[in-house]
This record gives C-alpha cells, structure tokens and sequence, in this order.
C-alpha cells in the first residue's frame, strides 16, 4: 500500500472514531462482506478463493427541522485477500486493505456539494460505456463494484428537471473506464456536464480535462504531462422501448501515434418482452478509432454487447451478459443465476473470456480469468 493510501485509510479510522464521539445512536453502521470462489481450468493457477469486507459509516447532521438542508458523511474501507492455487501443488496469495468512499456532503433540494473519495457516474449506455470516464464498472459484475476518484462534485438541479454537475479532481493515478493513460496525478483535473430533458427523454453534453502521462508505456514517446481534453454527448429516450446514444472524443496535445485520439461511438436499445415473469434484453454497439488525428478513423474496431436478465420467481433471477469483438473475433459471455435469501444473496456464474477482452471495462476489484470456468460467490448485507 502507498503513502497515500495508507494516509486515507487513517483518515477512514479518524472519521469512524469521530462518529463514535458525536453519540453512537446517531451513526449507521453497514457492511457488506464477499466471498468467492472460481475454476478456470485453462490458466496455470486454476482456482480462485477471495474474501472482501467493505464496513461503511454514515452520518447525517440536518440543518433544519425538516431535512431539507443537510450535512451528510460516509466512510468506508475495502479489506480484502486473495489466493490462487494449483491444486496440490502451487499458491499465490494477497491481501490489502484500502480507503473505498470518503466524502463530506452538504445538500439541499436543489443543490449538492460533496468532497472526497467518491463515485461519479454519469452516461446514458449500459453495457459499453464511452463516457465512463471516473470508474471501473464491469456489466459482468452483479455487484456493481467500483473504485472511486478524489475530488470535490458540485450539481444542482432546476425545477424543470434540467442539471449541471461541476467537478474538480487531485491525487488520482490508474486509468478509468477506457483511458489509454494513466492520469498524472500531481495536476488537477476539472470538468463538468449540462443534463437537458427532452421529450420522453434527455440529453446531455460532458467535458473533461486532465494532465495524462505516458512513461508507463514503453513503445510510444514518454512524457510526464500530456494535456488532454474529453468532450461527451449523450442521449436517451423511453419510445415504445429504450433508445440511447453515448459519444465520447478525446484530444491529446502531444503527439502519441496511434494513442493521440480515441473517438468512441455507442447506440443502445433495451425492450422487456411480454415472455413469462417479463424478460428484459439490452443490446448496445461500440465502434472504437484511435489515430494520430483528430476524428480520424484509421484504427477502428466494433464491439457488441447483450444482456438478458428473467425473473424465475420473487427470489430467483437469471441473466447473461454476451460481448462479441467483429475485429478480434472473439466472443464472452457471462451467465448468472441468482438467489436472494433474506441477507444472503448467492451467485452462480459461468463464464468464458478470450485472452484479451477489449470493450469492456476491466475492474481491478473484480476477477475475471481468461478461458472458461465456473464460480460461486456469496454475499452477505448488514
């Protein structure tokens, strides 16, 4: 763990302990703890075992009598361990512990300003996500787990439904949704986005800049700041079934070759089918284009994306999440079924993923193996 973790996850104990002090009955305590376990016979460490603990602490302090105006926190840490094993023969163990969300929030009807470690998610698609510029989320994941960004997030939102977010970001480093670079994380980033509704819909305009940096990466030229500029434009519409677009460009001021520009270009639909309990069906394409110029279209590639999700019962769902890859020509799916007990919810998942996996977003805090295999995970809420 870094310096700067390390400093966070203090800084998650400080704030626990604070709560503590301002009277116990006035904290929410949650928590939500993970273990999982998968067999993917065609790697060389073949079985998974992981455990995740994420314990998390609210408070709330209003401001008037009727909760309109509020400061609220949340903290919350991700424990976790790992180990990948040959059966009988070799092991590879880890462990961590980490800051998950830190953040102080003051909010009122209309206005909300938030500081800290948090998630901030935005865009109209959901599978293949161009403007998923500040998280991780995996479609394959039923969790829904994501790391978060430090930054300050101001919106505010107008009585005709119509909102403006304003953002600023520091200390930030890995790469996010699908960035080709990591970010540098001693500049600020700042950007924000107007969110207008329409008829039986909305439509939203995104911008983001940020200082990336490129001395990871070996075969291209190395630069510490490389400034870059994000602009997004996204729809969506509730006709007879859904219909959304997200389109993301992104422009670099250095010259990278192929990784200078990336153009990304979504269209979605999802319908529920009047089939048993009702089967909804998401279907999404993604046309990628890197190249040296900008909105130039010498390297593309098209990806698309499925998912299926039918309730058996009250308690019992199964769904699946398709991805086909028309230039690699490679395929992934992921189905799951899933039962939910009263606190306990269980999840049996088969899978295959080729060697490498590109349109969809890749998630350190989940893990998924390359082939085929099979995996149980159990998930338990207090």
């Amino acid at each position: 763990m870094s310096f700067f973790e390390r400093k966070y996850t203090l800084h998650i104990l400080f704030f626990i302990i604070s709560f503590v002090s301002f009277g116990q009955e006035k904290v929410e305590w949650e928590g939500q703890f993970i273990i999982a376990g998968s067999y993917s016979p065609d790697n060389q460490l073949a079985g998974f075992l992981g455990t995740r603990y994420i314990p998390e602490a609210s408070y709330l302090i209003p401001v008037d009598s009727a909760q309109t105006k509020y400061f609220d926190f949340e903290a919350s840490a991700n424990i976790n361990g790992d180990i990948l094993f040959s059966p009988f023969d070799t092991s590879s163990s880890i462990g961590n512990v980490q800051p998950y969300r830190v953040w102080a929030r003051y909010n009122t009807n209309q206005f909300e300003l938030r500081v800290g470690l948090q998630k901030i998610d935005f865009g109209s698609a959901s599978l293949l996500r161009p403007i998923q510029w500040f998280n991780q989320i995996d479609p394959r994941d039923p969790l829904q787990l994501t790391n978060g960004v430090y930054g300050v997030l101001g919106r505010y939102y107008f009585l005709n439904n119509a909102n403006i977010w304003l953002w600023t970001l520091y200390g930030n480093e890995k790469t996010r949704g699908f960035d080709a670079l990591e970010t540098n994380k001693k500049v600020p980033e700042f950007g924000g986005r107007i969110q207008y509704p329409t008829k039986k819909g909305e439509i939203a305009l995104s911008y983001h800049h940020r200082s990336a940096s490129s001395t990871s990466i070996e075969f291209i030229p190395q630069f510490e700041k490389i400034p870059e500029h994000r602009f997004g434009l996204d729809g969506k519409w509730d006709v007879e079934f859904g219909l959304w677009f997200e389109t993301a460009l992104i422009y670099k001021t250095k010259d990278l070759g192929f990784l200078t520009h990336q153009a990304f270009f979504n269209i979605g639909m999802d319908y529920t089918f009047g089939i048993g309990n009702g089967m909804n069906v998401i279907l999404e394409h993604l046309t990628v284009a890197l190249d040296n110029r900008f909105l130039g279209m010498e390297n593309t590639s098209n990806v698309t994306a499925a998912m299926a999700s039918y309730p058996l019962s009250f308690f019992d769902n199964i769904s699946g999440v398709f991805l086909y890859n028309w230039t690699a020509g490679n395929f992934t799916f992921n189905i799951n079924y899933n039962h939910q007990f009263e606190k306990i919810s269980a999840y049996l998942m088969v899978y295959y993923n080729p060697s490498a996996v590109s349109g969809i977003q890749q998630n350190d805090l989940v893990n998924q193996f390359s082939g085929s295999g099979i995996r149980l995970m159990i998930v338990y809420n207090h």
